[in-house]
């Protein structure tokens, strides 16, 4: 089979026939390094390095009426380069969920992020081979997001053999460290909001290289929310099939799982029902098998729209009176109210010059707010004019309005009373006379 090299549009790609391509990405390699003074951490924040790196990602399924035009060859370098960190990794098996994304990602002008670190297996001796890394990627605007973990193949020395030098390992005679991915967890949205007291669906995957088969897997969904954490839900089950065996904390009253997609499908995803505010927060999905772990992040935002109304049904201004428009039982805080009116003579409405006096934000037992804004209405206002109320909320795609319509004075009953008596009177003059 001939395998032509190119650039796919804007974005490096090789592409292989048989419906794959071969994707080139531009990662980091971040290591931990010293704290402060060089004393490992001690007395500061540990310091991270950061390092060029590139990615292949060999095997990416393509659609079959995937478009090949404006290919532009691309030739890997000539001479191997020791210095160069440069890794190449077959993903046909286990694949990457929707990784045909990250084909075009660049050319769409939306950034990959992509970042490489060393990784060690649990139990496992730092430094041993085959050496591991995880390689976090993210599209940005995309919701695309997984964890992989690599290892290294084996690579038969010789005295041509190059060593990476910045990583201790033997290089191909293409200059590649030549790795697998052989565990992966993956989610397909990076956020989402929900309603109050609604439900939602968190996703989260993983996939496992089919040699050796782990045959248990862990589970654990926890949230974080303004510096506190706490365990939603945990499962420990057999991927054999043996639901005897799992076993399921749920700590947050009604979260759950499915285990039958958990074992046939790798679908690790969690259900929270009857959502409250306390639910909001960063939501981690921490998947183990065997000797490897790894996790994905979900910010979970709940809304709940305000109920607006106003405290007069109908308003007749002799002098200036106070209107008052009530916000009340909404979700998150950032609330924002509008006073306008709006005369029959007029084409557009215009906003009140002063914008009257705010409440302070009150605070219910269900964790939702509530706003007043106090107009004092001027007596100088004309009858038939429109006064509205426009509230403005991020669980609205739109802006909220309440109105009422100023209404013409009734003559006083004073004046009735009295044009009445005098009335009488001038008719029973007329009669006595």
């Amino acid at each position: 089979m001939m395998i032509e090299v190119v650039l796919f549009g804007c974005f490096l790609t090789c592409v292989c026939g048989n419906g794959v391509a071969d994707v080139v990405l531009s990662c980091t390699l971040v290591e931990e390094g010293a704290g402060l003074g060089g004393m490992g951490g001690m007395g500061g924040g540990a310091l991270f390095t950061r390092t060029p790196a590139t990615l292949v990602l060999r095997d990416i399924p393509v659609s079959p009426d995937e478009s090949l035009e404006t290919l532009t060859p691309f030739v890997p370098p000539s001479v191997p380069d020791p210095d160069a960190i440069l890794l190449e990794a077959k993903v046909s098996s286990p694949e990457i969920p929707k990784a045909d994304v990250l084909l075009h990602a660049d050319c769409n002008e939306q950034e990959v992020m992509c970042e490489i670190s060393s990784y060690t297996p649990r139990g496992a001796q730092e430094h041993s081979e085959p050496a591991y890394f995880m390689v976090s990627l993210n599209v940005e605007g995309i919701e695309f997001s997984t964890a992989l973990i690599l290892q290294t193949l084996t690579v038969k020395k010789d005295q041509s053999t190059l060593i990476q030098n910045k990583l201790g390992l033997p290089l191909s005679q293409s200059g590649t460290l030549l790795t697998e991915v052989i565990f992966l967890v993956f989610s397909h949205i990076t956020s989402v909001t929900a309603p109050l007291r609604g439900d939602v669906l968190l996703n989260c995957g993983f996939r496992q290289q089919e040699r050796p088969l782990a045959q248990e897997v862990g589970i654990e969904w926890r949230v974080q929310h303004r510096g506190k954490g706490r365990k939603v839900l945990e499962m420990k089950t057999r991927l054999d099939g043996a639901e005897e065996s799992t076993e399921v904390n749920a700590e947050r009253k009604g979260s759950s799982m499915d285990v039958a997609k958990v074992v046939g499908e790798g679908d690790v995803s969690v259900s929270l029902a009857k959502l409250k505010v306390l639910d909001e927060g960063t939501y981690i999905c921490t998947v183990s098998t065997g000797l490897f772990q790894a996790q994905q992040i979900i910010q979970l935002n709940i809304i709940q729209p305000p109920q607006v109304s106003l405290s007069e049904e109908k308003l007749v201004l002799k002098t200036p009176q106070t209107l008052s428009c009530h916000c009340a039982q909404y979700y998150p805080l950032d609330a924002q109210m509008e006073w306008s009116y709006h005369s029959p003579t007029d084409a557009e409405p215009t906003v009140f010059p002063d914008q009257g006096s705010l409440s302070s934000h009150r605070q219910h037992g269900d964790g939702t707010y509530s706003l007043s804004s106090h107009l004092t209405v001027p007596s100088s206002i004309s009858p038939g004019t429109t006064i509205t109320c426009r509230v403005s909320h991020p669980a609205m795609s739109a802006p909220l309005s309440v109105s009422l319509v100023v209404e013409t004075p009734q003559p006083d009953s004073y004046w009735l009373v009295l044009g009445f008596l005098v009335v009488t009177v001038i008719f029973f003059y007329q009669v006595m006379r």
